[in-house]
């Protein structure tokens, strides 16, 4: 009985994690206009979003752009 509700707690801090992950449009645009301005500096990029952490913003920019950023260096 134990196992299945640390099961059902983990499956729950995930999905957490995952909706965190989702940002508006204006948080978006917000990101990459910063991110041309500053580079990876999320902790100011963060601080010009509420409720956001810089270790939220990194993981959601890495994430969707990890495969662009790559093919460029090429």
């Amino acid at each position: 009985m134990g196992d299945l509700i640390k099961d059902e707690e983990t499956k729950e801090v995930k999905s957490q994690e995952d909706s965190k992950l989702e940002f508006s449009e204006d948080e978006v645009t917000l990101i990459a206009r910063m991110f041309r301005l500053v580079g990876e500096r999320w902790s100011l990029i963060a601080g010009r979003i509420p409720g956001r952490t810089a270790e939220e913003i990194e993981k959601y920019w890495t994430s969707r752009n990890a495969s662009s950023s790559s093919s460029q260096r090429s």
